[in-house]
């Protein structure tokens, strides 16, 4: 049988004007998405500089303007940044510095004519001159600013919305392709609310790895966004020795300080090392582990053994490193079966105490604290797991939920805390089934209304009296982009779904013979539209096809 989460690219995705996802914040500090508009990150202000040796006009900035929304203009390529400005001679090519010493002679000529003349500059839009009579001031303008950069996406403004009609005749043909299998799907107007689209979407099908965002919903309706996991260090029992408590953190990073794992911004062993050693007062002998954190079997139900070595996932342990991989920089390398023993002997190696002495214990109540490293907030680390669909990361997420929530740390208290919070959040779970937090289980089993209802939330429109809304909105963050981003990022290249690209945000799940895509898009008219597509008895290849050019006929669609 075939395993896959999702199918990732470990190359850098091609640039597109739409590339990068959709930035959500949870408060209202930063611009949010407002459907019927999606907003992007503006472009970087362009630093102003100016090497003339002696003479210097300073432009004022134009002050930073607002994010751009998401408009309907054919993608272009992205604006050229100029080059840095020059430091130095030596920096410039040969060709530049011959012809310096003319411009420089000119330039010498035109000052000694302007002092001459007994003019100088002074305060900001005033010239100032010396005559006969005394100092003159003459009023100036100031110089224009510059020109707002052409940002290729334009504001929006009360597009029209699809009929049902319309949408159903759009449809019918990519819909009805043989490769999608049984074909589930919905897809929904954000601002109303409104079922536009219905496909059979009441019935439970597997998710594969569109299931997690069911478990990323829980976590923000649940969790502080700004909740960290945190890996802490204290006294061991006899002198020497230090006992490494895991704190549910997978992104802890073996890398050297500086270097990035496919988790950006996790924190370093060596961080927590480098504590340690300063603390101890003395060499460290002796280092024991602390995985009670978690209960439970450490493999969902519905897991296959094959999965560690395929690279999908590592037994749950509340202490890992790098998500339990090999090679920290590759998504799906072959992961280790024993992820705890494994980050402690490796922490016991850096401080110089013997690997091979590493056992299991428990931290005393009150013991002192020699060190402690957290992980990246929860709202980034929701957007990077939903980009690489990583599902230990998950995994961990949803342990959180179900300790806020009173419940073991387990699968079970996971999976079951998950569905009490969208149940007491008003997401309708008839059908609804999950024996992880993942989706890589087989034995889970999700309605395409329940991703379409999630969807819809994450992109409504804000003051609309919805408190889903805001907390939500982090989910578009992480969608990966169709052929931009994540596990979109080598998808929508062939005829059938290219007009998808950059416009079809989503997350993505793949098992065998199974093909999902949940996410947003915006239609040929400037309509943001929430969908859901869940395919089964699919191939992965087919019916991954089949199931973009759906999507894709939502974009070239203004369908009234």
């Amino acid at each position: 049988m075939i395993r896959l989460a999702d199918v990732h690219t470990k190359a850098e995705p091609p640039v597109s004007p739409l590339e990068d996802t959709v930035s959500m914040p949870v408060d209202n500090d930063r611009a949010r998405l407002d459907p019927p508009t999606v907003q992007l990150p503006n472009p970087a202000d362009m630093p102003l500089g100016d090497n003339t040796p002696t003479v210097r006009v300073q432009v004022p900035r134009p002050p930073a303007a607002g994010r751009p929304e998401l408009g309907d203009d054919v993608p272009q390529p992205a604006p050229q940044l100029p080059p840095p400005p020059r430091t130095s001679e030596e920096d410039e090519p040969v060709a530049t510095r011959r012809s310096r010493k003319p411009a420089l002679v000119g330039l010498a000529i035109v000052l000694v004519l302007v002092l001459g003349a007994g003019i100088w500059f002074g305060a900001p839009g005033v010239v100032q001159a010396l005559g006969f009579g005394g100092a003159t001031t003459t009023p100036t303008s100031p110089p224009p600013s510059p020109s707002a950069p052409n940002l290729l996406i334009k504001p929006l403004s009360n597009p029209p919305t699809p009929s049902a009609a319309g949408l159903a005749a759009a449809l019918a043909g990519p819909a009805s392709s043989p490769a999608l299998g049984t074909l589930s799907g919905t897809i929904v107007d954000p601002v109303t609310g409104t079922t536009l689209w219905d496909h059979g979407s009441t019935t439970p099908l597997t998710p594969a790895s569109s299931g997690k965002l069911l478990t990323m919903t829980a976590a923000l309706l649940s969790l502080d966004p700004q909740f960290r996991f945190t890996t802490t260090v204290v006294a061991g029992p006899e002198p020497g020795s230090v006992i490494l408590v895991g704190g549910g953190d997978p992104t802890l990073s073996s890398l050297p300080d500086g270097k990035e794992s496919v988790y950006p911004g996790a924190a370093h062993l060596d961080d927590l090392v480098k504590q340690v050693k300063q603390a101890a007062g003395g060499p460290v002998t002796k280092v024991l582990f602390d995985s009670s954190r978690y209960t439970g079997d450490p493999m969902a139900p519905g897991w296959e053994g094959s999965d560690i070595a395929g690279g999908s996932v590592a037994p749950m342990t509340p202490l890992m490193l790098d998500g339990g991989r090999s090679k920290p920089t590759q998504t799906d390398p072959p992961r280790t079966g024993s992820p705890d023993v494994d980050a402690a002997k490796e922490f016991a190696k850096r401080l110089g105490a013997d690997p091979n002495s590493v056992k299991a214990g428990t931290a005393p109540a009150g013991a002192k604290v020699l060190g402690s490293v957290q992980s990246p907030p929860l709202t980034d680390m929701v957007s990077t797991l939903l980009q690489i669909s990583d599902n230990v990361l998950a995994e961990a997420v949803g342990r959180e939920v179900a300790k806020q929530a009173g419940a073991p740390a387990s699968f079970a208290g996971a999976t079951s805390s998950v569905l009490n919070i969208l149940r007491g959040n008003n997401f309708d779970l008839t059908g609804v089934t999950m024996s992880d937090g993942s989706g890589l289980s087989t034995q889970d089993r999700v309605t395409a209304k329940l991703l379409g209802s999630i969807m819809t939330v994450a992109a409504g429109p804000d003051g609309g009296g919805d408190p889903r809304v805001a907390k939500l909105r982090p989910l578009l963050n992480g969608l990966p982009v169709a052929g931009g981003s994540g596990t979109l990022s080598d998808r929508y290249n062939d005829a059938a779904s290219s007009a998808g690209k950059g416009y079809v945000r989503a997350k993505t799940g793949t098992l065998d013979k199974v093909n999902t895509l949940a996410g947003i898009v915006q239609d040929a008219d400037g309509k943001v539209l929430a969908f859901a597509l869940m395919s089964n008895g699919s191939e992965i290849d087919q019916g991954r096809a089949a199931l973009d050019a759906v999507a894709a006929a939502l974009r070239g669609c203004g369908c009234r």
